[in-house]
This record gives C-alpha cells, sequence and structure tokens, in this order.
C-alpha cells in the first residue's frame, strides 16, 4: 500500500480488501480525478481488479454503482461491480487494462475508428431503457451548472463579486437560450464521455468494445449533450474536421433532423464549457488543484466556437459585455494572461 494514504484508511482497506478474499493483495495507485475518488490496481496471484476509494463522507457511492449494473446489464462495458462496501467508500471493479482512448489517440492511433465506436455507442444508448429514479437534466440543473462562471470564474478575473444586475441578465440570457433543450429528458446522458473516461477493448465486438469509466453523475437529458463532451473535450483538442465527420456519423445513424439536433449541440456545448471554466476554477482556488487552469483557453475556444451559432444569441450578447475577449485571456489565478499556448508568457 501506497503512503499517500493515511495510516486508518490504509487500514480499512486492507481489511476490506481481506473479507472480500484479496488478502494480501499488491496494490499500486492508479489514477485520482477531479472529485475525492482515488484509484488503485490491485492483483493477487495473477488475478487483478482496480479498487475505487471514495470516502463516504465525501462521496456517494451509490450513483456509480447503479448506473454501473444498469450499463452492464444492457451490455455495454461498464466495469463489472465485484465487491461493494458502500458505507466504507469502497468498490472493487473489474479492470478494463490501460488501452484509454487517450493513450492510444497520443501514440498515433487511427482516431476515426476510436471516435467512430464512441459515437456509435452514443447512438446505442438512445435505445436503451432508462435507470429507475434518474434525476432530469432540466433547467434548473443547467442553470445551476453555468452559474459556476458567474460565481468563480469572474470574481477571479475581475477581483470583485459578480454584480447582482450581471447575474441576473445571465441567467435570463440562459433561460432563453436552454428553452429547446431543457424538456428533453428521453436518454441517458453520462456526462462525462470523452477520450480520457474511455477504454479500447478491441477484442469485444459492437458497442463492448468501449470501455466507460466515470459515469456515477448520469442524468436523464438530451442525447446532443455526450456527443458534446465527447467532441469539444477540455482536455485534448478534437480537430475541426473530425469532430463535423463524427457528427455527421452521428446524424446518419440517429436519424434526428439535422438542424433541430445541431442547435442543442451548439446550446449544450456552450453550456457545458461555460460550466467547465467555473469548475476548473473551483478545483484552483477552492480545491487547491492548480493544474485545471492551464486547460481554459482550449475550454474557451471551444465556447467561442459554440457562441457563434445563432441559437447561443442572448448568450453571446451578455458575453461581449460581461466577459469580453480580453477578460476570457486572463488567468484566474491573478498570473496576468494566458499566451497563445495557453500558458502565462
Amino acid at each position: 500500500m501506497t503512503a499517500a494514504l493515511e495510516p486508518t484508511r490504509r487500514a480499512a482497506i486492507e481489511a476490506r480488501l481481506a473479507a472480500w478474499g484479496w488478502g494480501g493483495a499488491g496494490i499500486a495507485p492508479l489514477a485520482a480525478d477531479a472529485s475525492f475518488r482515488r484509484y488503485w490496481r490491485v492483483e493477487r496471484n495473477g488475478a487483478g481488479a482496480v479498487l475505487m476509494d471514495a470516502p463516504s463522507d465525501k462521496e456517494d457511492l451509490r450513483p456509480f454503482v447503479a448506473i454501473a449494473r444498469h450499463l452492464s446489464a444492457h451490455r455495454f462495458s461498464a466495469p463489472a461491480i465485484l465487491a461493494c462496501a458502500e458505507s466504507a467508500g469502497l468498490v472493487l471493479l473489474e479492470d478494463l487494462g490501460d488501452r484509454k482512448f487517450t493513450s492510444l489517440l497520443a501514440a498515433g492511433h487511427d482516431p476515426l475508428e476510436l471516435y467512430g465506436a464512441a459515437v456509435d455507442l452514443l447512438v446505442a444508448l438512445r435505445h436503451a431503457p432508462l435507470p429507475e429514479k434518474l434525476l432530469p437534466y432540466d433547467e434548473n440543473r443547467l442553470l445551476a451548472e453555468v452559474r459556476l462562471l458567474i460565481d468563480w470564474y469572474l470574481p477571479a478575473v475581475t477581483g470583485r463579486p459578480t454584480a447582482e444586475t450581471t447575474a441576473a441578465a445571465f441567467i435570463e440570457a440562459w433561460r432563453r437560450t436552454l428553452a429547446p433543450v431543457a424538456l428533453v429528458h428521453d436518454t441517458l446522458v453520462l456526462r462525462d464521455y470523452h477520450a480520457d473516461n474511455l477504454m479500447w477493448l478491441a477484442e469485444r465486438a459492437g458497442s463492448a468494445r468501449v470501455g466507460l469509466l466515470d459515469f456515477q453523475d448520469a442524468v436523464a437529458g438530451h442525447p446532443a449533450y455526450d456527443l458534446v463532451s465527447l467532441l469539444e473535450d477540455a482536455r485534448r483538442d478534437v480537430a475541426p474536421a473530425l469532430a463535423e465527420r463524427m457528427i455527421a456519423r452521428y446524424l446518419g445513424a440517429s436519424g434526428d433532423d439535422p438542424v433541430g439536433f445541431r442547435d442543442a449541440y451548439a446550446i449544450l456545448g456552450a453550456q457545458r464549457n461555460t460550466k467547465i471554466v467555473g469548475i476548473f476554477t473551483r478545483l484552483f482556488r477552492r480545491d487547491h488543484k492548480p493544474a485545471y487552469l492551464d486547460l481554459i483557453p482550449r475550454v474557451f475556444a471551444y465556447l467561442e466556437r459554440d457562441l457563434a451559432h445563432p441559437a447561443l444569441a442572448p448568450v453571446a450578447v451578455w458575453y461581449e459585455g460581461a466577459v469580453p475577449p480580453a477578460l476570457r485571456r486572463q488567468r484566474p489565478d491573478g498570473r496576468g494572461a494566458y499566451n497563445a499556448a495557453g500558458a502565462t508568457p
């Protein structure tokens, strides 16, 4: 066990693994994410698994477990739940390996194959039933998320709280803009569907070739949201030509009205990217995770592309007045402006 764990937590994990038949297993750190969750690779006698460590006072494991079981029941490749102690904040998961989309793309793997399979999965997901008691991605939730920009990012770059009149205009612009998508709750939306959360399982067939890692925040919403998450990826550049090809692939398979779907895609892209700028600022200011700040320029580039769509006119007008281009280039940590590469000069 790594020294990164407090002794009490280490002892609790070792005791739980022993109770599950994994006593004496080798444990190595695997990953952490923007939440309080951590992951460990567990190996014993040639067998392997992944331990999700999510302290119960900070994370609720029940949504992850419920969605994982739902996805598996409908033949999607969520990691199988091998053992679970929700009260202890520990889940033992099937190990889906190391072939993450991010690393494969960096090594030169054909992006058309990977992104094409990921798009096909989203089409297939529309035909799966919704889990029980799934929360809707409704207007209240969508508005609460965009508020993160005026609650965290804007005060950080201006040095003062957002004025009430500015905030009210922001919410009203978004309320008008979100109207076409806020009442659509017919698809399981995984919400963090992007290359860093997808695994390539080439030995499997169809949609099962795409392994799913992060879905505990799933909701019932508009099908365009996860496509935006995939193609406007905060952590890596997705070439516009590739994104356009994948949107066309999705539309060809889904049969959606292209005009209405592209409107929804732009609206939800702007909503998601607005939220992400606020989240990344909060991760720095509240949670002391500065690495996310260097991703903000890419997110703003996506956002500006979305704002150019006619469906975003009310929000685009607000941005131009409250967060003009020069302000979008300011770092939330007070270190001046980003340069063209996204770093501080």
